[in-house]
């Protein structure tokens, strides 16, 4: 957090949970202007953009998800100046008409979350990601902060080259995390195992990943007669459906999400 208060780039290589976002949300509520967060899960920004503002933060996200109305007012809110933290997709950060509004603001900071996304070599590669180093030229004066938990040595050399950090302000924290169990099961008899899995843990929240979106929808179905609170949740449903989920999921209303891996 110092390295980046000092205006210097930075990638940061911090296990799930590390508290990778910590190390650009002080930053962007110490400095002046508004920093740019480039993530590539609208669910992941609607979640981080959600609980900044429970916690007084301004923070908004401008997707491919809103209308044209939300853009607008979210546009509007930035060029009051009333956005400190800005969550923009890959794909919206190189529409037509943002490098306009980029050259506008002012950009305290850019941080790249889930930046492996920016190597060929990982398993979430976004060709939009390749194209975040242009942003060198157009905000000369930010610096930029890349964070992820994969941090495969070959990845790691991506993200430095791709977004033109020194290989010396790298960061990285322990992977050691006690707190998770890995296990490996036949895959006979799953329901009546998942069930019995279930059967301890009863007031619990979890995400059960599923390999179709027909199987998400068929296990929630089977969870809810079994008297758990089970939604579905994949790319197959609207904005609405998804968003009402993740809020039901959330307010804990909802307590197992049913997902397709993707």
């Amino acid at each position: 957090i110092r390295h980046v208060l000092e205006g210097k780039d930075a990638l940061v290589l911090m296990p799930t949970g590390g508290g990778k976002s910590l190390c650009f949300q002080i930053p962007a509520l110490l400095k002046s202007g508004m920093a740019l967060v480039v993530s590539p899960l609208l669910a992941l920004m609607r979640d981080q953009v959600e609980a900044l503002k429970a916690n007084g933060v301004a923070a908004a996200t401008l997707n491919s998800s809103q209308d044209p109305d939300e853009a607008a007012g979210t546009l509007k809110a930035v060029y009051r100046g009333e956005v400190k933290l800005l969550y923009l997709s890959p794909e919206r950060l190189f529409s037509e008409t943002m490098e306009v509004h980029l050259r506008e603001w002012p950009i305290s900071l850019v941080a790249v979350d889930e930046a492996h996304c920016i190597s060929f070599w990982g398993h979430d590669f976004r060709p939009e990601y390749t194209r975040l180093g242009e942003l060198r030229a157009l905000l000369p004066q930010a610096p930029f902060l890349a964070l992820t938990a994969t941090a495969a040595p070959v990845i790691r050399r991506d993200i430095l080259q791709g977004l033109a950090i020194p290989p010396e302000a790298v960061f990285q924290d322990s992977f050691d995390r006690p707190n998770l169990h890995l296990a490996v099961l036949p895959g006979r008899k799953r329901l009546e195992r998942l069930l019995d899995f279930l059967a301890h843990r009863r007031n619990q929240s979890g995400i059960v990943y599923c390999l179709s979106r027909a199987s998400t929808e068929d296990l929630a179905a089977k969870l809810n007669r079994q008297g758990f609170r089970a939604a579905a949740y994949h790319a197959g449903m609207d904005s609405p459906s998804r968003h009402r989920v993740q809020d039901s999921f959330l307010r804990d209303e909802i307590l197992i999400i049913c997902a397709t891996i993707a």
